[in-house]
């Protein structure tokens, strides 16, 4: 083989080989491009997904938000109810207790009745009592058994009241305000006291004597 065979033969064969070069050459950038696509994509899906979440989680908070403001008006609506309530019934007893005030400032209403000379031995509420029983038609044997009952149930005091129970005045009338079937005086009127108890004790004991009785065996009337 001459050297001029041999020295084309070796052109040949670097021309196949640059061309198969290139080729691979080629291919790599191509790789690359379609690698850098696929994560661009991700990176976008990825990014549309936060963004997503994140308006999510701001309306969950709105929301969330929302709800507490509502429940915060609503206890805030219900203790300015309560205080207002509160504040009427402050005024209420207050009222209540400048009345009374005002009522035993006042005194006791005096009595303008005829005393029987029978019931002069007595005196204040006492002498009332006796004429008032006298005039319901009781004889004055009564008496001792009535005095007896109102000594122990107030001291024949008009504004004697128990606290714990509401009884009111001479007969301990239970509540109090019965006795203003006798007068709307019933609270500083003895008198008017006396004629409710009476009638009490007349409708239920038929005489004073009888309700005494029942008290020492029951300890109420």
């Amino acid at each position: 083989m001459s050297v001029r065979a041999v020295s084309v033969g070796l052109l040949v064969a670097g021309l196949i080989g640059g061309v198969y070069l290139g080729r691979d050459w080629q291919a790599e950038p191509t790789r690359t491009a379609f690698v850098d696509a696929t994560q661009a994509d991700l990176d976008l899906r990825l990014l549309k997904q936060h963004q997503s979440q994140a308006a999510a989680a701001r309306a969950w908070q709105r929301e969330a938000e929302g709800a507490a403001a509502a429940k915060a008006a609503t206890a805030a609506k219900a203790a300015a109810g309560r205080a207002h309530k509160l504040e009427q019934k402050v005024a209420a007893d207050k009222k209540a207790e400048e009345e009374r005030k005002k009522e035993e400032a006042k005194g006791p209403v005096p009595y303008d009745g005829p005393i029987p000379s029978s019931c002069n031995e007595y005196s204040g509420s006492r002498e009332i009592g006796c004429a008032l029983m006298l005039e319901k038609g009781f004889p004055i044997a009564e008496f001792p058994c009535l005095d007896k009952l109102w000594k122990h149930e107030s001291g024949w005091n008009y504004k004697a009241e128990n606290k714990s129970s509401g009884a009111y005045g001479i007969p301990q009338a239970l509540p109090g305000r019965k006795m203003a079937s006798a007068g709307a005086d019933w609270k500083t009127n003895p008198a008017t006291q006396i004629k409710w108890g009476l009638g009490y004790v007349k409708g239920r004991y038929d005489t004073p004597c009888g309700a005494w009785q029942y008290f020492q065996n029951n300890g109420h009337y």
